[in-house]
């Protein structure tokens, strides 16, 4: 059985920043809703992530001691 190999075209971080600007989008043409907290708490959680996958590919990353 072959196994399905998926290439991303981006990068991890490109990608979650991505995801979180479109969820704002979407976010800001909705009315105060539960719809509407649930895109902007996405588009968070997308922003943390990018941020974290950021610094984990920092050259300046130190194991513990």
């Amino acid at each position: 059985m072959k196994r399905f190999r998926f290439k991303p075209d981006r990068v991890l971080g490109e990608r979650l920043i991505k995801e979180a600007r479109l969820a704002r989008e979407k976010a800001e043409q909705l009315q105060a809703a539960p719809e509407q907290e649930a895109l902007l708490k996405k588009a968070h959680e997308s922003d943390v992530a990018a941020r974290i996958e950021e610094w984990l590919k920092s050259s300046g990353l130190q194991p513990p001691k």
